[in-house]
């Protein structure tokens, strides 16, 4: 019997080879409490249906940078972040309360409270078993058993955000039938013996290692300060008060272990991000200077958080936790930007190293601007209807723009010689000029600046400040521009392959 049940919860936690299904414990499990059965249309399929937690919550693999869906996949060369649209996740609260509702209209629920309350009373040990009942049509038995801690360790990335989904709506359905179960202590007991259970889940997520886990402990997070919330006080006995009054403190005491390992998971990262600096180094030179995958990853993270964070002020208000979260995304993006300043001094070529901090210190602008409302970010991000460069990114932008093009122009003299040796040096000059804009387009052609408006601007700037001397200097040198005029040399034909910079 133990090897059965240790294959079907392997089973259950790997997940099936179609996405989207994972296999149920077997129907034999629900023998027993046969007054209890539910009505042909199960409350569980109808649980099932219910969709929780927002669909772009997808976070990149490190290894690859691709996201954990091939649904996610997109070919667009702008800053584009799957998790990037910042907004509250939807628990599919108000369906799973209407569910809740209909259990309790149906006298089921109550029914679970009395079969539970007599076996209580006849069977010292008997109550994971009354339990297992109810747990099974919330979709959520196998948190009862023993051997959960160790194959959590198993799971599949996929299985293990499936659990989640199924542990938050079942948690949810179980606040939410506080307010329609009978006033009585046994009651208030069958909810405890309920969400005690239930929060088994938490501490076993918590001992998972990997930085895989993040999301899902987020949006336990967020389920967990929803669902406390949602146990307000109403009108019901002092001894039943009570005992919901312990829940709370127990989803409390939770909320804390969630936000202890998030924090712990994000160190966990942030160690692995500092290793490899020859690799970074290779990979800054290989890539153009582009968003490197660790700061995408990083700021699917920072985004992830600051979506539990809206979250959780929208269903539960300001708490000590959302305090220490919202000081964790601060944290982090700090962190974030120092590490990239350390890893670009790896690189060589300091027009590289520069355009490098540009893309990716404008990326995490970019994305994390999108929280900016809820986290008090706007003097870090300003607003970005329109591109506007904060100071830190302007100062990339002025420092690439002067390693890479000031030498290009200080070959264009500005002596006051005249006659033949006047001539001889500013023709001299003009072709250095020519050489030294030449090499430095034919060695950064192929650099890449994915967002189109960061792109535009720079090389605007670039042509502003080049081509704009260029022509003033031919003006003050007729002789030069005839010269010039044209060719492949003409302030034209400079400026149209400037526009074909930083495509990759």
């Amino acid at each position: 019997m133990a090897d059965h049940e240790y294959t079907s919860l392997k089973v259950l936690l790997q997940g099936s080879s179609t996405e989207g299904k994972l296999a149920s414990v077997p129907e034999e499990s629900t023998t027993g409490f046969t007054d209890a059965l539910p009505p042909s249309d199960s409350y569980r399929d109808s649980i099932r249906r219910v969709s929780v937690v927002c669909s772009d919550w997808r976070i990149r693999s490190r290894q690859s940078g691709s996201t954990d869906s091939a649904a996610s996949r997109s070919t667009n060369s702008s800053y584009s972040s799957n998790s990037a649209s910042i907004g509250t996740a939807d628990l599919g609260t108000s369906e799973l309360r209407k569910i809740a509702q209909r259990m309790a209209s149906d006298g089921y629920t109550q029914r679970m409270v009395q079969a539970f309350h007599t076996v209580s009373l006849t069977h010292t040990f008997g109550q994971d078993r009354a339990l297992r009942k109810w747990f099974i049509e919330l979709d959520v038995d196998w948190v009862l058993d023993v051997l959960l801690k160790l194959l959590l360790e198993e799971a599949s990335v996929y299985s293990l955000k499936e659990l989640v989904r199924r542990w938050i709506r079942a948690l949810t359905v179980i606040v939410a039938s506080v307010t329609t179960i009978s006033d009585t202590p046994a009651a208030a007991q069958f909810v405890t013996a309920s969400v005690s259970a239930m929060l088994v889940f938490v501490d076993a997520m918590v001992q998972v290692n990997g930085e895989e886990k993040l999301q899902a402990m987020l949006q336990m997070y967020i389920c967990v300060c929803s669902a406390s919330y949602g146990i307000l006080p109403h009108t019901i006995s002092s001894g039943a008060q009570s005992i919901l009054n312990d829940i709370n403190s127990s989803m409390d005491r939770q909320g804390n272990k969630l936000i202890e390992s998030i924090c712990d998971t994000m160190v966990q990262v942030r160690r692995t991000l500092m290793k490899d600096d020859n690799l970074c180094a290779t990979e800054i030179l290989e890539g153009g200077g582009k968003v490197h995958k660790n700061t995408r990853l990083m700021v699917d993270y920072i985004v992830l958080m600051s979506k539990a964070h809206a979250s959780t002020l929208k269903n539960s208000g300001q708490s000590h936790n959302t305090g220490k979260l919202e000081d964790l995304i601060h944290y982090t993006i700090d962190y974030l930007n120092n590490l990239l300043v350390r890893k670009s001094e790896l690189c060589s070529d300091p027009s590289l190293r520069y355009l490098f901090l540009l893309n990716n210190s404008y990326f995490i602008v970019q994305m994390v601007s999108k929280t900016s409302v809820s986290l008090n970010l706007e003097q870090l991000c300003g607003h970005q209807t329109e591109l506007k460069l904060t100071p830190e990114c302007e100062k990339y932008m002025d420092s690439y723009l002067d390693v890479s093009w000031r030498n290009v122009l200080s070959f264009i003299p500005k002596s006051n010689f005249h006659g033949p040796l006047r001539r001889w040096i500013h023709t001299t000059s003009l072709a250095k000029f020519q050489s030294a804009f030449d090499n430095t387009y034919q060695a950064q052609k192929f650099w890449k600046v994915p967002e189109p408006r960061l792109r535009s601007l720079l090389r605007e700037t670039i042509i502003k400040r080049v081509i704009s001397a260029y022509n003033d200097y031919l003006k003050e040198h007729p002789e030069l521009q005839k010269h010039v005029s044209g060719g492949s040399s003409s302030p034209k034909v400079l400026e149209e392959m400037l526009g074909e910079l930083f495509e990759g």
